[in-house]
């Protein structure tokens, strides 16, 4: 009978030792069932426990295949968990929105309903469950870490993951764009002379909006009269016959040139000229004077001959008109002047005796006698 005693005795000690105590993943896994019975047995009421113990063995022995699959059954582990986030490099710039979306894979292999709890070192979190909503609003450039933990309702159990965002700076504004000049154009006269100012015109349109413009005008010949600093002046072209004048208007304020320019030219006019005058002289110097005039005349075939006789206020009716044709005929029958060529007129008494002697160029125009 010991002996027997004996062999229960190691029996239930080697049955005790093969009642596993797992924990996985930190999760602790009960005891069966059986192992729990077999704890409560001490050597003190072995013989009284021997019935129990042997139903145990049997049942152990019998059911080793059942015993198992409940064992297995019994074991769950943490879920299985992975992080993803969109984007994963963030550009935070004052004023605009930053926003990272973050997703969690995670499943229960008992498939338990899943808790998940999200965690930030940075910014705003809104949402819950699977997905959540990152704000990185004003987040100043660095990593920033997104944790999640999910488990089947046991704290103790949980599975926890990751996921690094990289916040950059942003990059600073672009530089405003360089002035750009207006489109300046100058107008002025197709044809000018020099008896009278010359008028230059500027338009200034477009540009950057921003610039105050200012205008200095130059001029290559004659003097500006009025105008300088507007966009429009009086040039004095008095003496620039035969010159051309050149008024450059640059508008100012633009940090670069913005010049324009126009040219008109002053055509040397074709005038009278007077080519001699005499007063109450004898016959033959009034000849050698009108033999001068006729030379003159004869080189210069598209000029016209203009003669002015001031009679004096002394003089009787009709001397003045006596002496104009006194000087027409010794032009056309001495010196062989057509007389289509010249013309004498009679021009106010005055104090004494004068007589003028003009050459007219072609398309210039006669003398006026004077008052």
């Amino acid at each position: 009978m010991e002996t027997r005693r004996n062999s229960f005795f190691h029996f239930v000690v080697v049955f005790e030792s093969r009642v596993p105590d797992v924990r996985l993943q930190g999760c602790p896994i009960a005891r069966a069932a059986h192992a729990e019975e077999v704890n409560m047995i001490t050597r003190n009421n072995l013989w009284s426990a021997l019935t129990v113990i042997a139903a145990a063995f049997i049942i152990a022995a019998s059911s080793t295949q059942a015993q198992t699959r409940r064992r297995t059954a019994r074991v769950s582990g943490p879920p299985t968990l992975s992080l993803s986030a969109d984007p994963n490099v963030l550009r935070v710039c004052e004023g605009e929105p930053a926003s990272v979306h973050l997703f969690a894979n995670a499943s229960s292999g008992s498939g338990a309903t899943l808790r998940y709890r999200w965690t930030v070192d940075g910014g705003r979190l809104s949402g819950s469950g699977a997905n959540a909503a990152w704000d990185l609003a004003g987040a100043r450039p660095g990593t920033y870490h997104a944790v999640a933990d999910v488990d089947e309702g046991d704290e103790n159990c949980a599975a926890f993951a990751s996921v690094t965002i990289v916040v950059t700076e942003c990059p600073p504004p672009p530089p405003p764009p360089p002035p750009s000049c207006p489109t300046v154009t100058v107008s002025c006269p197709d044809s000018a002379t020099e008896t009278a100012p010359v008028t230059f015109t500027a338009n200034v349109s477009g540009g950057s909006s921003n610039v105050t413009p200012t205008y200095n005008w130059t001029v290559s010949a004659g003097r500006i009269m009025s105008g300088q600093g507007t966009t429009g002046i009086t040039v004095d072209a008095a003496g620039l016959a035969g010159q051309t004048i050149r008024a450059t208007l640059d508008v100012g304020g633009y940090g670069m040139p913005c010049p324009a320019s126009c040219t008109v030219s002053i055509p040397i006019e074709e005038k009278s000229r007077k080519f001699d005058e005499y007063y109450d002289i004898a016959r033959n110097d009034e000849k050698a004077r009108l033999d001068n005039y006729a030379i003159e005349l004869q080189g210069a075939p598209g000029s016209q001959g203009y003669i002015i006789v001031y009679p004096s206020q002394k003089a009787k009716a009709g001397d003045a008109q006596a002496r104009a044709t006194r000087i027409s005929d010794y032009l056309i029958n001495s010196r062989g002047i057509d007389a289509s060529r010249f013309t004498v007129t009679v021009g106010k008494a005055r104090e004494g005796w004068l007589t003028e002697l003009w050459i007219v160029p072609q398309g210039a125009a006669p003398p006026v006698p004077q008052r």
